[in-house]
């Protein structure tokens, strides 16, 4: 199988694994800054948390792959060309330890997380459960930082050794999140609309959202611009060498979409009040922000060779209805179990 090919692989593993740690983020973080209307929406963000064993099948398909999903590995100890080798990075990058710590850093969120979901159900019951749960709230936004720059360094960033970002952890984090918040206002459209939920969520949240999807879109564009504005005035060709070739090689399409569907179209369009408050115009901009998503992480990790490569159309198809299909049947099941859903 090409690169390019199982670069869809560890995109999808990417974006599953984002959708699942950032439902509960979303909810601890309202509660931290005292949103109340995270109660409109805290069972169905937290239903993603069904997506982690999918997400930890992905992450085993990709250590198991090894040199596919990790180019450094064709590289050993002896070969002075490759910096990852050459700087005191030579124990953390081999794959038992790349393997050790994203499968305890896994294992160690779910933890987290599962707690952070039973604290939540019995949090109203006395004083002393109240206390818990704002405990394991407060740990929730250190753990999400932490492991999603682990997963931004090992799967995206340092495939290319020679390239460095010291931003490129919260870009990451910044960019998936927005398109978690995005994903949100289309599920909760969706459902509303459909007449499936057992209670409606109310008309004004698609407003809320559709306002941190414009802060998102905000954030991205200053993260991606101050590290592309680093390294372009830096002038390292190593450093450079990455962003010139997914800008101008074989996935200077893409690149270019992904920057309009990332930037330009949600931004021109969520900066006016009017379509923040039409939920279809914000569904419309919703869909283009996951889609430009989709294309970011694809090219950030298929675009390490200069740039060059194909554009595998059937596998994005193929394992994109896969893992759909697998985290719809998967998260459908833990809805009906907390019987947010009629029927």
């Amino acid at each position: 199988m090409s690169y390019s090919n199982w670069s869809v692989l560890t995109a999808s593993f990417v974006i599953t694994t984002y959708l699942a740690l950032s439902g509960v983020t979303l909810c601890a973080v309202l509660y931290l800054v005292g949103a109340r209307w995270r109660l409109q929406v805290y069972k169905l963000a937290t239903s993603l948390y069904a997506l982690f064993p999918l997400a930890f099948v992905l992450l085993l398909i990709l250590l198991v792959g090894g040199e596919h999903t990790f180019p450094w590995l064709t590289h050993g100890e002896g070969h002075g060309e490759h910096e990852l080798f050459n700087s005191g990075w030579e124990h953390w990058y081999t794959l038992p330890a790349l393997a050790t710590r994203q499968i305890i850093g896994m294992l160690a969120v779910m933890f987290v997380w599962r707690l952070f979901i039973q604290r939540q159900e019995v949090r109203e019951r006395s004083d002393e459960d109240a206390l818990k749960f704002h405990r394991v709230a407060c740990w929730v936004p250190f753990f999400t930082v932490l492991y999603a720059t682990m997963v931004a360094w090992d799967f995206e960033m340092t495939l290319s050794p020679h390239w460095h970002s010291a931003i490129y952890g919260m870009q990451n984090l910044v960019s998936n999140f927005g398109m978690f918040l995005a994903f949100m206002l289309i599920w909760v459209y969706v459902l509303n609309t459909r007449n499936k939920l057992t209670k409606q969520v109310d008309y004004y949240i698609y407003n809320y959202f559709a306002q941190m999807m414009l802060a998102f879109t905000l954030l991205w564009m200053y993260t991606f611009f101050a590290q592309y504005l680093t390294i372009w005035y830096g002038n390292i060709g190593a450093e450079r060498d990455r962003i010139d070739g997914m800008q101008n090689g074989d996935y200077s399409v893409l690149w270019w979409t992904m920057v309009a569907m990332k930037f330009v179209i949600p931004f021109a369009s969520l900066c006016f009040p009017a379509t923040r408050h039409v939920p279809q115009a914000t569904v419309a901009v919703a869909v283009v922000m996951i889609i430009g998503t989709l294309i970011e992480r694809f090219i950030w990790v298929a675009g390490v060779h200069d740039g060059k490569g194909d554009i595998p159309v059937v596998m994005m198809l193929a394992v994109g209805a896969v893992v759909f299909g697998i985290g719809y049947m998967l998260v459908r099941q833990t809805m009906r179990g907390k019987q947010l859903l009629k029927g």
